[in-house]
């Protein structure tokens, strides 16, 4: 806009000068007269025609509430009204005082016949020009439509539906591409020149009357043609239409007898009309520079102001990218510069948040991933004992669900209430300080779970809170109290088996003695209590050796067994038994990976065990039974008789710990010890409403070598 007032000024500087120099010489007036009159014409209307676009976009704008659109309008009204309204005053004045001043000058009479005349002929030649000029751009809009092939058609038909003489398209360099004449003596349309181009290329069109004045008056009208495309380049389209003969002929003769008069009056006539168009030109450049300047500055000083409108807007949106800053020394380009610092701090601010937030969501990941493959289990409780994260391990380790539990408090728990209760009151106990304690969690029916529990309190910069780490070391506790007991079994087996040969070869000695030296009564009681002594050394010897065996487990010799078939090789030993065997053996089962002596006295063991617990029962039942698992083959026997008691349950695998009136009670704790060697599982419930179920979980033979064994059977 700025390039586009200055050469308006300069343009309109040039023609003012052409205007004074036209007006001081008149031959050189006389010579252009129509092609000044005409140039002030256009340039006055093109000056029309951008106030009129400026304002337009302006009420636009402001009709849309655009950013600074108001200030736009009001800066454009106070300039305009600033040059309007005292070149307007002035001009009515000066217009007035010349043509008042210029009339006083002449008085011809027939002056005003002669303008008639001359007017009427100019009226009905701009009349034709107009409607040719009408035709022109209904013409174009039709063919703006069409594509360059289908205009070449198109433009025949147009030309005889409009009584127009010729018709031609021309690229805008001036080359011809279509053409259409009514005239058989010329095939081709007369050329316009590069200026005639130029003009039609404006967007205003051009028209015109050429050739010489009483003969062959020849009416030209271009009109630019809109592109179909916005990658397609505009076309001109030229109408022209000869004038009639004698209209022609009539207006060269009101010409020539009005030139006559004007040679008459050429001083008067001219001089008023040069003065009129100068001062219009004048006031209407001046209203022109005056609203471009206007709409300059307005836009100079709303453009920060948009800036910061738009920024302010973003920002409030989340947008923080920064924005362009206006570079110059006044207020609103510092205010600006500040603005785009500030939002480039805030974008550095978000791109940091950004990533501390992204390092603390791959920190959690992590975290989370070391808890999820963490085989202890971990619970994160809030200040209030409120459960908020549990990991996989607890899941395991507990073999409970722990979707009910997490967001309540330890008192609501519908499960694991005694474990929730015991951390909450060590806790309390301990304070802030670290702690470790020891729990067994019953559980139903089965042996009772031992665990090691670690808790700690966590950081205030977390929300607080506390942690609780925790691990299942019921088989460690168990293999502890196995080690221990095999070593007070050793140190049993040498104590007491030492001695008691020579007590037994003693009382054997003395009634070998004394028997034939006493008689009656007394040779009776040394006899019996010489028995005594050797059925109780006896006793003492197979429990010593029991002991033995328990402290000197020898090392299994693992091969590839078949368990169904153990279990039947031990049944036959028990033909004769009191109890109902009922067996369900799972066929095709896969060889084990075992020892046969050792897993034969695991078999015998149980099945006696099962036959002393219902010593009591009327009618004894053992159910002994193998099935398949993933990785594993499980046996188990269940009997009828009256269980285990809660008491005995927790140190069932104990020596010594037994619920019968004789026996050592080294039965499970062998069978427990030879299971441990093979790398199994075993585990003891009680059955409802009676009875109790030993199973015993051993582990599978390699593929290949079960395979063998099974392809041999």
């Amino acid at each position: 806009m700025k390039y586009l007032v200055i050469a308006a000024a300069s343009f309109g500087a040039i023609l003012l000068f052409l205007l004074a120099s036209a007006s001081a010489n008149t031959a050189l007036f006389a010579r252009h007269y129509a092609w000044l009159l005409g140039l002030n014409a256009v340039v006055a209307l093109s000056l029309l025609g951008l106030v009129g676009w400026q304002v337009r976009a302006l009420w636009r704008d402001h009709r849309a509430k655009v950013f600074g659109s108001r200030l736009k309008l009001r800066l454009m009204l106070m300039f305009g009204l600033m040059a309007v309204l005292p070149g307007v005053l002035v001009y009515a004045v000066s217009v007035q005082f010349v043509t008042k001043s210029i009339e006083t000058w002449f008085d011809v009479r027939v002056e005003k016949a002669l303008e008639s005349g001359l007017n009427l002929g100019r009226s009905a030649l701009d009349y034709l020009l107009s409607d040719l000029s009408d035709k022109g751009r209904s013409m174009a809009l039709e063919l703006g439509d069409q594509p360059d092939p289908q205009r070449r058609a198109l433009l025949n038909r147009l030309r005889e539906q409009t009584g127009v003489q010729a018709a031609a398209l021309f690229a805008i360099d001036g080359s011809l591409l279509a053409s259409s004449t009514g005239d058989l003596v010329s095939l081709l349309p007369p050329l316009p020149s590069a200026t005639q181009l130029r003009e039609a290329r404006s967007g205003r069109g051009y028209r015109v009357i050429e050739g010489e004045a009483g003969k062959d008056l020849l009416l030209r009208v271009l009109v630019s043609v809109s592109p179909l495309g916005l990658t397609s380049e505009p076309r001109i389209l030229q109408l022209t239409q000869p004038v009639p003969a004698n209209l022609a002929q009539n207006a060269e003769s009101v010409q020539a007898v009005y030139r006559d008069y004007q040679e008459l009056s050429l001083g008067r006539e001219g001089l008023t009309r040069i003065y009129a168009m100068t001062l219009t030109l004048t006031v209407l450049l001046a209203l022109f520079t005056a609203f471009a300047l206007a709409f300059v500055l307005a836009r100079r000083l709303s453009a920060p102001l948009s800036i910061l409108a738009e920024g302010t807007q973003a920002v409030a949106a989340g947008d923080f990218t920064p924005r362009q800053a206006i570079y110059s020394r006044d207020e609103l380009g510092m205010l600006t510069q500040s603005f785009s610092q500030m939002t480039r701090q805030l974008d550095d601010a978000r791109r940091e948040t950004e990533r501390h937030r992204a390092e603390v969501e791959s920190a959690r990941a992590y975290l989370e991933s070391i808890l999820a493959n963490l085989s202890a289990g971990v619970l994160v409780f809030d200040r209030r004992f409120v459960l908020r994260t549990v990991n996989e391990g607890a899941l395991t380790i507990l073999n409970d669900d722990f979707s009910e539990l997490v967001s309540a408090a330890v008192e609501a728990w519908p499960r694991q209430r005694e474990l929730g209760c015991v951390i909450r009151d060590a806790f309390a106990e301990h304070g802030a300080k670290e702690w470790q304690t020891q729990i067994e969690l019953d559980r139903s029916g089965g042996l009772p779970q031992i665990l090691l529990l670690r808790g700690t309190q966590l950081p205030e910069g977390s929300n607080g809170g506390c942690v609780v780490v925790f691990d299942d070391v019921t088989r460690l506790v168990a293999a502890q109290r196995s080690a221990a007991w095999g070593e007070v079994a050793r140190r049993l087996a040498h104590e007491i088996k030492n001695p008691l040969t020579p007590i037994q070869l003693s009382a054997e000695r003395l009634q070998m003695k004394l028997s034939e030296k006493l008689a009656g009564s007394d040779a009776e009681m040394l006899s019996r209590s010489t028995q005594t002594i050797i059925n109780q050394v006896q006793a003492m010897k197979r429990m010593v050796d029991d002991f033995s065996d328990y402290a000197r487990m020898p090392a299994p010799e693992l091969a590839a067994l078949d368990l169904n078939g153990l279990v039947g090789e031990v049944l036959g030993l028990y033909e004769t038994s009191r109890a109902t065997i009922d067996v369900d053996l799972t066929p095709g089962l896969p060889a084990i990976w075992g020892d046969a002596t050792q897993l034969r006295q695991i078999i015998h063991n149980l099945l006696r065990n099962a036959e002393d617990a219902q010593e009591a029962v009327d009618t004894p039942h053992i159910g002994i039974a193998t099935q398949l698992g993933d990785s594993f083959a499980e046996l188990s026997v269940k009997d009828s008789g009256p269980g285990f008691p809660p008491e005995i349950m927790a140190r069932v695998f104990e020596p010594y710990v037994t619920t019968k009136a004789r026996g050592t009670g080294l039965g499970l704790a062998i069978v427990k010890k030879i299971v441990d060697e093979h790398h199994g599982r075993i585990n003891i419930t009680n059955c409802q409403p009676v009875g109790a179920e030993v199973s015993i979980r051993l582990p599978l033979a390699p593929l290949s070598i079960s395979t063998d064994i099974h392809t041999e059977s």
